[in-house]
């Protein structure tokens, strides 16, 4: 049991909280902190390195600019968040000596939210300039790297100055909740899920998919400003397969997490009302629905999508899945989570999620999918 909450939480829904203003991952390096817990996003992130860079490569060839504009949208923080620049100098290096010209300058842009923890990031370059130029006889890289924090639902860059957009799990984000998860009178229909579930009414899975088109489309347009003509994008998303929005995948990561809350209800931690005002800004897209964004905004050519099932052993650091599991998205979701309940819940519920995950991974395994999507700027 713990301690009452009540009198700390905040009062009200999420129908109108600020995205852009509170939520992040969990900054720092504590135990529960973003770096600390995000080896699974790493591992896809190397699993698919393969596609970024070739793109990437492709791009510089095709260009070869003296002044090589890249940006990592939803950068976070830790040691993820620097790593990708290590790979993109090092292909662009080996694309330069391919050709036999002189490598270019570097301009990376790392862009998340105002409230990411730019400041972890930036004490971390004096380590990781000391370790890139580790043993290079022919001099460092011209590498210029700035902060840019601000919503990439929007122009976050002026006209024509980037060449390359790298984003790693940050589009399966919304801008906001759905407005129409409320009624006329503000009150939630979406009562006791924090997401799409197989008890939610089909204006549920409608409000979220329109928000998904409002936002992937001002997403693609705003980039079609920014990039250059033959400019490239990656994408790395969290998605579903079929039609149906509730799955063993995604999904039901969301389920467990609605059942944890119920659980804290029934001790008397926190009121059902309380869970029932609270959504999450998720949508995990299909093939389809992405393409057809894709070609409405009419911007970008799609020149490849690959879909990736995810097992356990991506997570596999220690011997309890659960816990590992509970601590990613704790993470991901302590920033909305301690802003609608209150930070008192925490421990708690993670423990009871972990737990939970765990026994529902002896029954039956639990496979996200992953999306990687290249397109090209027409």
């Amino acid at each position: 049991m713990i301690a009452s909450t009540r009198a700390m939480k905040p009062i009200g829904t999420n129908q109108n909280m600020d995205v852009e203003r509170v939520f992040h991952m969990t900054g720092g390096t504590g135990d529960n902190s973003y770096a600390k817990n995000s080896s699974y996003q790493k591992k896809v992130s190397d699993m698919v390195k393969h596609i970024t860079m070739e793109a990437l490569q492709e791009v510089y060839l095709a260009l070869a600019p003296k002044s090589l504009g890249i940006a990592d949208l939803g950068c976070s923080s830790g040691s993820n968040s620097l790593s990708i620049i290590k790979d993109v100098v090092e292909a662009v290096e080996a694309a330069s000596c391919k050709i036999m010209i002189p490598a270019p300058e570097f301009r990376v842009y790392l862009n998340d939210l105002p409230t990411n923890d730019f400041n972890s990031i930036f004490k971390s370059l004096p380590e990781f300039y000391r370790d890139l130029n580790k043993e290079r006889s022919d001099g460092p890289p011209l590498l210029f790297i700035a902060g840019y924090p601000g919503s990439f639902y929007g122009r976050l860059f002026p006209n024509d100055c980037l060449h390359f957009v790298h984003s790693s799990y940050s589009l399966h984000w919304l801008s906001k909740v759905p407005p129409s998860l409320y009624d006329k009178q503000g009150k939630p229909i979406n009562k006791g899920s924090v997401h799409i579930s197989e008890s939610s009414p089909p204006l549920v899975s409608q409000a979220y998919y329109a928000q998904f088109q409002e936002d992937f489309s001002l997403f693609l347009r705003s980039r079609s400003e920014e990039l250059t003509t033959g400019g490239r994008m990656v994408l790395i998303m969290l998605g579903r397969i079929g039609p149906d929005h509730v799955d063993r995948g995604n999904s039901f990561y969301w389920e467990l997490l609605s059942r944890s809350l119920a659980i804290l209800a029934t001790q008397g931690e926190i009121e059902k009302e309380d869970i029932d005002s609270y959504d999450v800004h998720f949508y995990a897209p299909t093939k389809d629905e992405m393409e057809a964004e894709i070609s409405r905004e009419g911007s970008f050519e799609l020149e490849r999508l690959e879909m990736f099932e995810t097992e356990k052993e991506l997570y596999k650091v220690s011997d309890n899945y659960g816990t590992e599991i509970a601590m990613t998205v704790r993470a991901i979701q302590e920033s909305m989570l301690s802003h609608h309940f209150g930070e008192g819940i925490l421990d708690a519920l993670f423990e009871i999620y972990g737990r939970m995950v765990e026994e529902e991974m002896l029954k039956e395994e639990i496979n996200p999918i992953t999306f990687v999507v290249v397109l090209r700027k027409l």
